[in-house]
């Protein structure tokens, strides 16, 4: 059983009012709220030890050195990677897909094919679109039901030695849809020679990650999103394919040797780090894990599915509101819309002025909207913080809308 009131007391945020009413934080997918460990961690390095890392013989930079190292480690013990320089510190999910797909411009050539799925979010679209605008490559799509499910009979008549890479959302942020990625992957080694990329930022919040187990070549997810700060991000990706790939980024820390007539690259994981990192984050990256491990990953996943239960289960009493992806397997999110009613923005506007923080709009994912035929949804998106009692809250909030907008 967790300590509910032990964890939010650890989000002073949680405390406050808005528009004179208790703070209820649903909007998690888009970023959670940070606990005082990790905010303690960013102060501590700002106002004790504040230096550039790998750099300087003198104590500080030594230490912050230290720090953020320490940090990485700590994150290759979270997802289980074979090794720490397999550890690629990022700005967040986009950066780290868009490494990848920069990277791989020498690998792809004209005709070559890229296998993403319709429920993606843009930045598992458009880097992979640019990609193939650069190489002439093909980009195909798996397809969804009317419940928001893969159809993976579309991978057994699609994978091929043209096949170079297949990537796809561990969970859909949109829908929360847990997508089978063991299938996946079982069925793109079984059929091809294609590198396999994992969009974990909905995922690495909530499941405990393995990368070995899972066998993807790249996985990739935001700190912002599992109590770090914003503008921190993982990539991680098997060594070998690392030392094959060209770096995205020129600059200082990335080389080993630099004249102006040739550069030489530095070893990992500094081949993909230029210049200077996000040192104060990176370390609070590695608190957030501290975080998470401290309670343990199967206590918060059961909490948070226990929530999505109830949640589905509350909402689904108001005639009219239609759950999307209702019938999957989901975690951490239930998305809405209420009949009659077109424009999600206009239920969220009337939830604010309760209290209630939740997103409305597309989510960054067109296609899923346009297969639905629809603008956007209501998403209430849940964390570790988050009690029975608020989604009660939100349940009056959504028929109060109703009743306003109807």
């Amino acid at each position: 059983m967790l300590d509910l009131q032990h964890i939010r007391n650890q989000f002073p945020i949680l405390n406050q009012q808005v528009n004179g009413k208790p703070l209820v934080y649903f909007d998690n997918a888009a970023t959670s709220q940070k606990p005082l460990s990790v905010m303690n961690s960013w102060e501590k390095y700002y106002s004790e030890i504040n230096a550039n890392v790998h750099r300087g013989i003198h104590t500080l930079s030594q230490l912050a050195t230290e720090e953020m190292e320490l940090s990485r480690r700590k994150i290759q013990k979270f997802i289980n990677a074979k090794n720490d320089f397999e550890v690629i510190f990022t700005k967040g999910t986009t950066e780290g897909i868009n490494l990848i797909a920069y990277s791989l411009t020498n690998l792809i050539k004209e005709n070559d094919e890229i296998i993403i799925s319709y429920l993606e979010h843009h930045s598992n679209i458009v880097p992979w679109q640019m990609l193939c605008e650069r190489t002439g490559a093909k980009l195909k799509v798996i397809p969804i039901d009317e419940n928001g499910i893969l159809q993976l009979d579309f991978l057994d008549k699609n994978l091929s030695e043209k096949t170079k890479i297949v990537s796809v959302n561990q969970v859909s942020n949109a829908l929360g849809i847990v997508n089978p990625i063991d299938e996946i992957i079982a069925k793109t080694r079984a059929n091809s020679n294609a590198m396999i990329v994992i969009d974990g930022a909905q995922s690495a919040p909530h499941f405990k990650i393995d990368v070995q187990k899972i066998d993807c070549d790249f996985f990739v997810f935001s700190g912002h999103k599992m109590y770090a700060p914003m503008a921190t991000g993982i990539l991680y990706g098997k060594e070998e394919i690392l030392r094959k790939i060209q770096p995205f980024h020129g600059g200082g820390e990335m080389i080993a040797t630099c004249t102006f007539e040739k550069t030489t690259y530095a070893d990992l994981p500094f081949k993909f780090e230029a210049g200077t990192p996000n040192v104060g984050g990176n370390i609070a990256l590695g608190a957030a894990v501290d975080f998470i491990e401290n309670i343990s990953h199967e206590h918060l996943q059961n909490h948070e599915n226990a929530l999505l239960d109830y949640a589905q289960k509350q909402l689904l009493q108001i005639e009219g509101l239609k759950i999307y992806g209702e019938n999957a397997h989901r975690t951490g999110v239930v998305s809405f819309n209420l009949e009659g009613i077109g424009i999600s923005s206009d239920v969220g506007m009337i939830l604010d002025k309760l209290g209630i923080a939740v997103r409305t709009g597309h989510h960054c994912t067109q296609p899923i909207m346009n297969f639905f035929n629809i603008a956007g949804t209501v998403r209430a998106s849940f964390a570790v913080y988050n009690t029975f009692e608020e989604i009660d809250i939100l349940f009056e909030g959504v028929k109060k809308a109703q009743k306003m907008l109807g």
